[in-house]
């Protein structure tokens, strides 16, 4: 009892370490870890409820994971559940309650859902008991599944979750289901800003700034690794740069129709009237309330810079937009090197290889072997050097992201 009385004690307080991520993945990557941590399961997935489907969002594998060199993250495989009693994540989200199976291969006959042990196959990975739980919300609305794979012993031998389990998984899922709801909401707004990016710029589609989002945090995380940041620093950061970097564009509101949606190319009076998008999405966030509204603003002014100093808007002054070091011209000059912020260098990466990967009016999408030859060609003139091997690191994550977020309107799947 005093153990269960302690892990619960430990889930109540995460309840405030969840309640400050505002970002809608980085926050069901996270709720997936304290749950395996709690119950000290080896692995385990987790699903967000799309109509009558469950799709996977995040899954771990603690057994898989120590196989990779150091560094590395485990990929895994984006999927769909539907809604059902035939699976077990289905059946608990269908009727709400959680499903404890000692062992996966001894399910009863007359039980309504299966284990499927393809995926063993596949991964090479022996699942044994299972235990999941709707992540429901106070009104009785299901919101996804946790499900957790594999408990271990203090020892390390599996084991099979037990009823005190439940209790405390399905409590840690009821606050952690608050939390997600908070997320959503703000994603929904952010989506909002994108829409209306969107009604003026076809580009900026909602797949495509979770995508670049996603990119950024991958290469970011990577990055900070290398460089010893402190983990905590590093989840801070990571939940305030997908929300800045989904609106890194949103500044194109304020360029006109004539422009944005021209279909040839721009007049060189046109093409400034379009970089001035960057520094029109930086003055949104000059009344800074917060560390998010910070890096919101380095990314929307800064994702066109270019390593070798080519890029814009340069070095101007936000609120007036006149340059504050010019070239014998008078033009603002441009940022290189480590002049521009970081987190600038790393959306302009993330957004390039989008824009390349991506169909649109004007051209096909390109393969994934043109889109590497091409950023490779980069590095060193448009983009930092330590960060495109970064990037070509993290690929694997990347291109699961892609599949994640995939655009209906694209000629071809994002990814190979």
């Amino acid at each position: 009892m005093a153990t269960g009385t302690k892990r619960l004690r430990h889930v109540i307080g995460l309840d405030s370490e969840l309640n400050k991520l505002q970002d809608l993945d980085v926050l069901l990557e996270r709720i997936l870890t304290e749950a395996r941590r709690v119950m000290n399961a080896d692995a385990g997935s987790i699903y967000i409820r799309q109509g009558d489907e469950l799709v996977i969002n995040y899954a771990q594998n603690d057994t898989k994971q120590a196989e990779l060199p150091p560094g590395e993250k485990l990929i895994y495989n984006v999927f769909t559940v539907d809604i059902t009693p035939k699976t077990v994540s289905g059946y608990s989200a269908l009727t709400g309650e959680p499903v404890n199976i000692p062992n996966a291969y001894k399910i009863p006959s007359n039980a309504p859902y299966s284990f499927n042990p393809s995926f063993d196959k596949i991964s090479r990975y022996k699942t044994r008991s299972i235990l999941c739980v709707p992540l429901r919300t106070n009104t009785g609305e299901i919101l996804g599944a946790i499900q957790l794979i594999n408990k271990k012993s203090e020892r390390g031998n599996l084991i099979a979750f037990n009823k005190e389990d439940e209790l405390v998984l399905m409590h840690f899922a009821t606050n952690a289901t608050v939390a997600l709801q908070r997320a959503q909401m703000t994603r929904a707004i952010l989506l909002r800003m994108i829409k209306m990016a969107e009604l003026r710029d076809p580009k900026e589609t909602g797949p495509h700034v979770n995508r670049v989002a996603g990119y950024a945090v991958e290469i970011y995380e990577r990055w900070a690794r290398n460089h010893n940041v402190d983990p905590e620093e590093i989840e801070k950061t990571k939940d305030n740069l997908r929300m800045a970097a989904m609106l890194h564009d949103v500044g194109k509101v304020a360029i006109s129709d004539i422009i944005l949606k021209k279909p040839g190319r721009f007049t060189d009076d046109e093409y400034d009237i379009m970089k001035s998008h960057t520094i029109m999405g930086a003055r949104l966030f000059i009344n800074k309330q917060s560390d998010f509204d910070e890096l919101a603003q380095l990314v929307a002014l800064n994702h066109h810079e270019n390593w070798d100093g080519t890029g814009y808007p340069g070095h101007v002054d936000i609120e007036t937009g006149t340059p504050t070091k010019t070239d014998g011209l008078g033009r603002p000059l441009g940022k290189c090197g480590d002049e521009i912020p970081l987190f600038g260098q790393i959306v302009s990466i993330s957004d390039v290889y989008d824009a390349l990967r991506s169909s649109r009016v004007y051209k096909q999408a390109w393969t994934e072997e043109q889109t590497l030859e091409e950023i490779e060609k980069m590095s060193g003139t448009k983009f930092n050097p330590e960060l495109i091997d970064v990037f070509f690191k993290v690929l694997p994550s990347i291109q699961t992201i892609s599949a994640k977020y995939s655009d209906p309107n694209d000629s071809e799947p994002p990814t190979n």
